[in-house]
């Protein structure tokens, strides 16, 4: 069975079609990336999935239960870390148990291992100000992970951050979001970064959006970046692309 489906989930404001006859699906576990230019509807198709916004039209379906404009267990990480900075690091990560009512100790017997396993042991109790960039991220895609959600949602998760940074964030945060089996779905202009964190890549198209290429992707590849294969994936995401571009 397929973990989340849409089907023909299509949206306008003002008479303006933004996305329109969208469809998709994949198994739980993936990393599913979505491509495209700014403002064709990415950010509106991750609020309706995430229950922010309503579909005009469309079903959306999770472990084959129609949720379709029902609240869901989603956690959405936006570009920006948005780490209270009058909290540690700890307090910070542990923000979905207090919504929850869960009392601190316990909350932090769940975090404290997850911050371990992950590397941040030792600045658990740092305040945002005193983390770099690339920490403050691992520290947000933590809470994100601790959400305990059916789906993890992540508008360019990346965008913010120098090369190099990214370079040693994405081993981490595939380390991470395979750990619990963890189904993931962000956005992203990077062509690159898609190929290498994904599992699946759709393509949109100009407005009203939709998808123009689904690309199912074999990363288990020795040396991947520097593969053939990765190269393949480069040349047709890139054709795929400027046929777009030259048609608009």
């Amino acid at each position: 069975m397929d973990y989340i489906r849409l089907e023909n989930i299509s949206k306008s404001y003002d008479n303006i079609g933004i996305i329109d006859d969208i469809n998709f699906s994949f198994k739980k576990g993936k990393i599913v990336s979505f491509l495209g230019k700014s403002g064709v509807g990415k950010t509106t198709l991750f609020n309706i999935l995430a229950g922010f916004e309503k579909a005009d039209t469309g079903k959306i379906f999770l472990q084959g239960e129609d949720i379709t404009n029902k609240k869901k267990n989603i956690s959405y990480m936006t570009q920006k870390h948005l780490l209270l900075p009058y909290l540690n690091v700890l307090d910070n990560v542990c923000l979905s148990f207090k919504i929850k009512g869960i009392n601190k100790k316990l909350a932090y017997e769940k975090a404290i291992p997850i911050l371990e396993k992950f590397g941040l042991s030792q600045h658990i109790n740092k305040y945002p100000n005193e983390l770099s960039g690339g920490m403050k991220q691992r520290v947000s895609f933590i809470r994100a992970y601790l959400k305990e959600s059916d789906l993890m949602l992540f508008d360019e998760p990346f965008s913010a951050l120098d090369s190099i940074t990214k370079e040693s964030i994405y081993e981490w945060f595939k380390q991470m979001i395979k750990y619990e089996n963890k189904t993931t779905v962000f956005i992203t202009h990077d062509i690159n970064e898609a190929i290498y964190l994904s599992d699946k890549i759709y393509i949109l198209s100009k407005k009203p959006a939709n998808i123009v290429l689904s690309l199912d992707i074999n990363n288990n590849v020795e040396n991947f970046r520097t593969s053939n294969e990765f190269l393949l994936y480069y040349k047709e995401i890139t054709d795929c692309l400027k046929k777009y571009l030259e048609e608009n």
